[in-house]
């Protein structure tokens, strides 16, 4: 079709009711002379702009392509529904219109216009009639911008309402001459144009009509690169928070940055207002990041603050381990991004520490409960901590718990994450003071007090993957005074299987040392106990085969230490008949002395030949012992026949050397178990065979007992008899 310009209105031929119901593509292709350019008007409903691989809902598409010199230009593929309503280009202008077999559409739907020279590539108009938004593409998206061409998009917006620009992916070539950038003209601007680099924050809260143009450059021949821009501009109206600035002072900070976006919600058909973060005037987008060392100036372009949150990220490292060893860090939220009236989402500390030197310990302002699924957080916020050397995570913490201290043995990421907007009346409890300590090898130690009122749920990092292979991790349980700890496991075995090494658990009682070992791939783990002191589980791990993981989850629960009744009694009744039974001893041998007295002077000699065993059943005594005198002492005054052994080197007496046991009131061991080495096969150690099912308080061990020292000398030749004063070690009770 030629002829003189303007065409008009553009007719379909041969009409759609003519053609078979087959899909059909309308293809228009014209030219036109360097210097003139071709205008393309779109009827109601306008275009809406797709990107490559989308499709339209009712399957009308509309392709429409330019030419610089030989060239094929591809300006965009569009659907209906929009608000693009025309495009001006330059030397000829080829659309192609197709139809599904299902549509009766028997109308073009555009115009061609005959416009002077535009001088650039192409001009698109976007006409908004209330609040919408509309995201547009640059010409040949996603392949590149053609050479040191110019592009411009003409946005017309009502007074009443204001327009944000956001850039959704765009990259940059590489340029010889010139300098790619985008240039705005806002009409009663005093700067205009308004020059931006692609990388910069774009203008936003904008009143009334603008233009913006893409700007490319001389590429380099060898690497050109590709200029390509997809953006979106939202219309809305303006909101209240758009004449508020708020002073965020990060200039007193290190190491630091704070980011502004956008939460994650739900994907809504109907249009749904922007939010932006504008930075100092005009300068607006959805994602701000500000960086510490000054002072900036925000304010907020936004409908509902709600679908904004910050995240915040500071690093903390130890350099020299000569200056940072026992330095206190406070991890705490600034004061002056808390006043701002966007919720904190996450912030996280980067404790760094140099390998092999130095680990850390985290002492919390309030103790901490580990989140697990029997006792699971419910507070404004909670800590995540994970390291940032393995794939390990120790889990979620908050306060109102048990746990007073966490060691940890490498660098670690400390997260605050807040769960609701009351966070900042929490937030004078909140804090983690940090300090660097000696090095040790354990993954972590945690120092764990336990609520006499509620049981204290403990679990392995690394819950849902697993405690790493050949990995440690100790807890160190504090006992409250009068009180005894039950100890509970969740399941009766692990299921690990090794691959190489062994996996072992180690309770160890810190006042006696006594160790209890088991070996997690083989034995069943130790049935609900008490323990009467403060005492370490430590769990050292194997290399697991495929699939296999370990994961203990075990709880300390508290009850007061008291007396069973039953041994009240039996030590009242005992004591009864043991004191009955001193007296008649006493009035048996008063009865001897008096009877020895009238045979001669009372002397303390003691007659080495004298039998001295202790008496047995009466079928194995001596014949006729009983009815001598041989086991009977004439008068055995301790201080006349043993003094000299009672005497020091000054004279005076010494008092006889026992031992008495109280309870134990003093500092409890820093050094949770060693474990057995991991490739050992030795058998498995259990110093205790006694397992109480069930907790229920045990009898106290408050009371003292005395017990004296034995001689552990034995007696040679084979003589049974039992010298005066040489007692034999008592037998174990367990055995």
């Amino acid at each position: 079709m030629s002829g003189p310009c303007p065409f008009g209105k553009v007719q379909l031929q041969p009409s759609t009711s003519s053609l078979p119901a087959l899909n059909r593509t309308f293809i228009w292709d014209v030219q036109a002379h360097k210097r003139i350019g071709l205008e393309l008007q779109f009827s109601v409903p306008r275009l809406r702009q797709i990107g490559p691989g989308k499709s339209c809902p009712d399957g009308v598409t509309h392709s429409i392509s330019g030419r610089v010199d030989a060239t094929v230009v591809k300006i965009g593929t569009f659907c209906t529904n929009g608000t693009v309503s025309r495009i001006k280009m330059q030397e000829g202008v080829k659309m192609a219109l197709h139809l599904p077999w299902f549509h009766n559409r028997n109308v073009s739907g555009f115009s061609i216009a005959n416009q002077s020279s535009i001088k650039r590539l192409c001009i698109i108009e976007s006409v908004f009639e209330d609040e919408g938004s509309a995201t547009l593409m640059s010409a040949n998206y996603p392949e590149g911008f053609p050479e040191d061409e110019l592009m411009t998009w003409q946005f017309v917006v009502p007074a009443h309402l204001r327009a944000s620009v956001s850039f959704l992916n765009f990259s940059v070539s590489n340029c010889e001459k010139k300098e790619e950038r985008v240039e705005y003209y806002i009409p009663g601007s005093t700067t205009n144009p308004e020059v931006f680099k692609l990388q910069d924050k774009q203008p936003g809260n904008m009143a009334g009509n603008f233009n913006l143009s893409l700007q490319g450059c001389d590429q380099d021949s060898q690497n050109p690169g590709s200029l390509r821009l997809r953006f979106q501009v939202l219309v809305q109206h303006p909101q209240n928070e758009s004449n508020k600035t708020y002073l965020v002072d990060l200039s007193n900070e290190r190491d630091m940055s704070l980011t502004i976006e956008p939460r994650s919600l739900k994907q809504s058909r109907r249009f749904v207002p922007g939010c932006f973060v504008c930075l100092e005037s005009r300068t607006c987008s959805t994602n701000l990041t500000l960086a510490s060392g000054s002072k900036h100036q925000i304010s907020f372009l936004c409908d509902n603050l709600t679908r904004l949150w910050m995240n915040a990220e500071k690093t903390i490292s130890c350099i020299d381990h000569r200056y940072c060893h026992r330095k206190l860090y406070s991890l705490k939220v600034p004061g002056n991004i808390l006043q701002l009236p966007v919720q904190l989402h996450d912030f996280s500390w980067k404790l760094l520490v140099p390998k092999d030197r130095l680990s850390l310990v985290l002492a919390p302002a309030q103790k901490l409960q580990q989140h697990t699924h029997e006792r699971a957080c419910n507070t404004s916020y909670s800590y995540l901590m994970v390291s940032t050397v393995q794939d390990l995570s120790y889990g979620y913490f908050c306060p109102g718990g048990s746990i007073e201290q966490i060691q940890v043995k490498q660098n670690i990421s400390v997260t605050l994450r807040t769960f609701t907007p009351s966070f900042h009346q929490d937030v004078s409890r909140q804090g983690l003071t940090v300090s660097y300590i000696p090095y040790f090898k354990e993954e972590g130690i945690f120092t764990v007090t336990p609520d006499t009122k509620s049981k204290v749920y403990l679990r392995t990092p690394n819950w849902d993957q697993g405690l790493p292979p050949l990995t440690s991790v100790s807890w160190n349980i504090s006992m409250p005074a009068n009180q005894v700890a039950c100890l509970t496991f969740y399941k009766e075995r692990t299921s690990l299987v090794c691959q190489t090494g062994r996996a072992f658990m180690i309770i160890q009682e810190q006042q006696t040392n006594a160790e209890e070992i088991f070996s997690l791939e083989e034995d069943m783990l130790p049935k609900p106990s008490f323990r009467h002191h403060s005492f370490w589980v430590n769990i050292s791990n194997c290399s697991p085969m495929s699939g296999k993981q370990l994961d203990l989850l075990f709880w300390v629960t508290l009850t007061p230490r008291t007396m069973d009744l039953t041994v009240v009694i039996i030590a009242v009744v005992g004591g009864g008949a043991l004191l009955l039974f001193a007296l008649g001893l006493i009035i048996f041998f008063v009865k001897k002395k008096k009877k020895k007295v009238n045979k001669g002077p009372a002397i303390g000699i003691y007659n080495g030949n004298i039998n001295t065993q202790m008496p047995r059943q009466p079928k194995k005594l001596r014949k006729g012992r009983k009815d001598n005198d041989s086991h009977v002492y004439a008068v055995i005054d301790d201080t006349m026949v043993y003094g000299h052994l009672l005497q020091d080197s000054s004279g005076s007496f010494l008092k006889p050397e026992v031992d008495t046991y109280r309870p134990f009131q003093g500092p409890m061991g820093d050094c949770p178990p060693s474990p057995p080495p991991i490739g050992s096969r030795a058998p498995t150690a259990k110093l205790t065979t006694d397992e109480a099912p069930p907790c229920f308080p045990s009898e106290s061990e408050s009371e003292p007992y005395t017990f004296s020292h034995p001689n552990k000398e034995s007696v040679g030749n084979g003589n049974t008899d039992i010298p005066l004063l040489d007692m034999q070690e008592p037998a174990d009770p367990a055995e």
